[in-house]
């Protein structure tokens, strides 16, 4: 098949914030040393920022240094007056914590939708001339003759049917062919596995752990419980998941009298009748949380996954001809509850990167290993050094955890040991039985939903008539292995529905529905037997977030 190409001196695959960062940077860059650098951007979703979701609370520091006059510029800021207030849950009750832990502190932070500053972002971008792409999504690296040295990216191919035959509308996807590619499709990326497994850049790391969380924007009363607490920021830890799951609940401040609620959940529980959405309705319906939001209504909800696993889990960060950012490279900030700031630098960092590449005319590892260490010299290092070991710190169970969390804190971030190990999220369920969580009450289909409504509110999407982008080596392992020893987990892990178990001649019988599917990839991560693989639908399909 013919396939168009396109040259260009840098190629960003992802429309988050890190790559959006680095794109403006490197055109601010280029345009001090007076020299023209030709970048592309790719995004899956229709437009920036529909596939963007956080919770979000955004230290501003990178922000500053990429646009100091941000505010000037229109930067979409939801609140800016951020007070801490932070709670243990008991099921019925709460135990204020009478002072927010130092890492905690948000003064001088704002709350945003990332969906709007992601738009915000790809706006500023357009307007230095970088050539935005949304609805494409990046189908494969490109190599070259050797098949180690990374040469771009194709894009997939749209009007594909589900029998895999071309229909009438058929566009094949273009070869974005560059210098320099830069990978930012956030945690869990296609084409950061499949270079992962050719160029080997895990090896000898650790593995990535990862954490779902759901969210949703809800639109409160003019009177609501919200009004009557002096905080702008609420974390939660404790109930619904008790001691031993990680995770936690947040609630923040926006305007147009909304809020932001979530509930995280660490990937790496062990009950495989766990479901992180039936936890989310428990969450809500707490006394707290409930009186909060109260006569509310949910406008817009979604799901994603968060690469938690900190410093010892980062990927080697450049190959010959590509650089990883943002939570590809796995720059969150666990401790800290924040990942965006520092996935922004991350991008900026590399821009400096492929520049200093472009000028040698030199994008081999030699040159580009330099990213590593302009990481290794900024302020991206001295934050996630200090939290290296925290995500797995708040994997231990009971009270241990703590013991381990205030160990590190009095030791800037080393505690007990280090590094502290992580165990890969499909291995931790335990087979047996195993009870499942009461459900959550009645559901209302305003502030209480399930599942597909919640689907419906995050606008997702699918072209119906195309190959099932969730690939299952071995459907016959699903109804038997799968089914006798953890009683199908997909059926509960996913937070859209889109795997079901039917009776078919009384045995059971995997059904999939593709077209609820939010892109969260808790699928292909938490799967015990690894037997779903998560790749790219036909891009500009997925959710459509524009206040999330």
């Amino acid at each position: 098949m013919e396939r168009e190409q396109l040259e260009f001196d840098v190629v960003f695959v992802g429309g988050g914030p890190a790559n959006l960062a680095g794109a403006i940077h490197l055109k601010h860059l280029a345009a001090q040393a007076g020299r023209e650098v030709e970048i592309c951007l790719i995004e899956k979703a229709e437009s920036i920022g529909a596939h963007s979701l956080s919770g979000a609370v955004l230290d501003l520091r990178a922000l500053a240094e990429l646009l100091p006059d941000y505010r000037e510029r229109g930067c979409p800021i939801e609140e800016a007056d951020l007070r801490d207030g932070v709670y243990y849950l008991t099921p019925r009750g709460q135990i204020r914590l009478p002072m927010t832990p130092p890492f905690m502190h948000n003064a001088g932070c704002a709350v945003i939708s990332l969906s709007k500053f992601c738009a915000w972002l790809g706006s500023v971008a357009e307007e230095l001339g970088v050539n935005i792409f949304p609805g494409f999504s990046g189908e494969e690296a490109l190599y070259d003759e050797s098949g180690r040295r990374v040469v771009g990216v194709r894009t997939g191919d749209k009007g594909i049917g589900k029998d895999g035959k071309p229909k009438s509308n058929m566009e094949p996807g273009v070869d974005l062919r560059a210098a320099v590619t830069v990978l930012g499709e956030g945690p869990k990326g296609s084409l950061l596995r499949e270079i992962g497994k050719t160029l080997g850049i895990f090896d000898g790391k650790m593995p990535q752990v990862f954490e779902t969380a759901i969210k949703e924007v809800i639109e409160l009363p003019a009177e609501s419980g919200w009004q009557n607490l002096p905080f702008t920021v609420v974390h939660t830890f404790g109930y619904p998941l008790g001691m031993d799951t990680k995770g936690g609940g947040f609630v923040y401040r926006m305007q147009e009298n909304r809020v932001a609620l979530g509930l995280v959940v660490g990937l790496d529980y062990e009950n495989p009748m766990l479901e992180p959405y039936q936890e989310f309705l428990r969450f809500k319906r707490h006394p707290l949380i409930a009186g909060m939001i109260r006569g509310g209504k949910v406008l817009q909800q979604g799901a994603k996954t968060l690469a938690a696993g900190g410093w010892y889990t980062m990927p080697q960060l450049a190959v010959d001809g590509a650089l990883f950012v943002g939570d590809s490279a796995s720059m969150l900030n666990v401790q800290r509850l924040k990942g965006i700031h520092t996935a922004m630098k991350s991008g900026m960092l590399a821009a400096e990167t492929a520049l200093t590449a472009l000028d040698q005319g030199d994008a081999s590892f030699g040159v580009l290993r330099e990213y590593a260490a302009r990481v290794e010299s900024s302020w991206i290092r001295t934050e996630l050094f200090a939290a290296r070991n925290f995500g797995q710190a708040l994997s231990q169970k009971g009270l241990g955890k703590f013991i381990t969390v205030g160990a590190q804190m009095v030791s800037g971030g080393r505690g007990f040991v280090d590094p502290m190990k992580t165990v890969e999220d499909a291995a931790t369920l335990k087979p047996g039985p195993a009870s499942a969580a009461p459900p959550a009450a009645e559901l209302d289909g305003k502030l209480y939903l399930d599942k597909l409504t919640g689907v419906y509110l995050s606008g997702t999407q699918h072209e119906e008539d195309q190959p099932c982008h969730l690939v299952i080596p071995d459907p016959e392992l699903c109804v038997t292995r799968c089914w006798e020893t953890y009683r199908s987990p997909c059926t509960r892990f996913c937070p859209g529905q889109v795997y079901e178990m039917e009776e078919d001649g009384g045995r059971p019988r995997l059904k999939l529905n593709p077209s609820n599917c939010l892109h969260c990839k808790t699928c292909e991560i938490k799967d015990p037997f690894k037997n779903i693989i998560w790749t790219c639908p036909e891009g500009g399909g997925g959710p459509k977030f524009t206040i999330t």
